[in-house]
């Protein structure tokens, strides 16, 4: 059969690749605006008056393509993202996180225990062992073994050498809640902290709900206090003038996770800062910005704590290199018998993800 190609459209595949960049230019900016639809489209603006992208790029006839794509919608008089535009965000920005992770990247940490799990089979096979199931065995690798023992006859023994067994890997099922700091030190010096980390915090929403949808995965943002927000309002979580409430934000997670009936519970809190503020029994926010309040710092350590007696683990993703605070997080971590990285935002996605899959996995012997 012959195949007649015609020529290369150049244009095509240059507006192809073009409408690419720009789709995840956009949702990068929208993340950045807190998923305002309308100064993200003038910020794009601005940035091809700076020459950042061709001037021969209609901007109006992208707009208007997302609308007819429905990732946006009119409401009232400005534009607003719709269910599908927030999944595409969180698919783009899995995307991103996924091809930036380097081949070796990957941590080795033991699973503490075993919960409900789920069975994934893999290419790998290997010699049968006293004790394997026979729905294990690999019966047409196991005969084949015995052809190329014996040849081709027409009585074939099947002896215990010939078996080959699948390697399979066990999943535990996880409850996690992702903590995410939205105090005023996640932009503080000029640094955006807060889009990296709600970017990789969309990716990793996304990776749970499509890859493990027996999982829980929860959101908790803190800063002078904690707040349950849906995986949908991702994007439109913005820093404020806020103190970093670390024990509020461990306490919601804590009581969230006992609800859970899944065995294995885990806190992932992404941060950059030290504590510096609780809420006192009588309502009242004790707040001190400067330095390692003792109090402050006991009612947060007490409360990992809490969370190591209910069996829950905390991973901290610290986004800082400052001695001083890794030393806090390193105590914490103790206190826990947790986890602790200390990575800059732009390697974030990879510690995280990793961190999650393998400390979920185990090989079947």
């Amino acid at each position: 059969m012959r195949y007649r190609y015609s020529e290369w459209d150049e244009d095509l595949i240059r507006r192809l690749l073009a409408d690419r960049d720009l789709m995840r230019l956009f949702n990068y900016i929208l993340l950045q605006t807190n998923g305002d639809v309308d100064e993200a489209m003038r910020w794009m603006k601005y940035l091809q008056e700076r020459g950042v992208f061709a001037d021969d790029i209609d901007l109006d006839d992208f707009e208007r393509r997302l609308r007819e794509d429905r990732i946006i919608q009119k409401m009232g008089d400005r534009n607003v993202l719709t269910p599908k535009g927030e999944k595409q965000i969180r698919q783009d920005s899995l995307d991103r996180v996924f091809a930036s992770l380097k081949p070796g990247a990957r941590g080795d940490h033991p699973m503490a225990r075993e919960g409900n799990s789920v069975t994934d089979q893999l290419p790998e096979r290997r010699p049968y062992n006293f004790g394997d199931t026979a729905a294990d065995i690999d019966f047409n690798e196991s005969f084949t073994n015995a052809l190329r023992r014996d040849g081709f006859s027409e009585d074939i023994t099947l002896t215990e050498p010939d078996l080959s067994v699948r390697q399979s890997e066990s999943a535990t099922a996880c409850a996690t809640v992702l903590l995410l700091d939205i105090s005023h030190s996640m932009i503080l010096y000029g640094e955006d902290r807060i889009t990296p980390a709600k970017q990789v915090a969309m990716a990793f929403a996304e990776m749970i709900l499509t890859r493990y949808p027996k999982d829980a995965l929860d959101v908790v943002v803190f800063g002078d206090d904690a707040q349950m927000i849906p995986v949908a309002d991702l994007a439109y979580v913005g820093v404020g003038p806020y103190h970093t409430n670390t024990q509020a934000g461990l306490r919601m997670a804590r009581q969230i996770l006992m609800h859970r009936k899944h065995l294995n519970k885990q806190v992932f809190m992404i941060t950059d800062g030290k504590p510096s503020v609780i809420r006192r029994a009588n309502g009242m926010l004790y707040k001190n910005p400067i330095g390692l309040d003792p109090i402050i710092v006991n009612r947060t350590l007490d409360e990992a704590v809490i969370c190591r007696k209910k069996r829950i683990t905390i991973t901290t993703f610290m986004v800082t290199s400052d001695p001083y605070l890794q030393q806090f997080v390193r105590k914490l971590t103790e206190l826990n018998h947790g986890r602790a990285y200390f990575t800059p935002p732009d390697r974030l996605g990879g510690y995280i993800f990793w961190d999650f899959i393998n400390n979920r996995r185990r090989r079947l012997k």
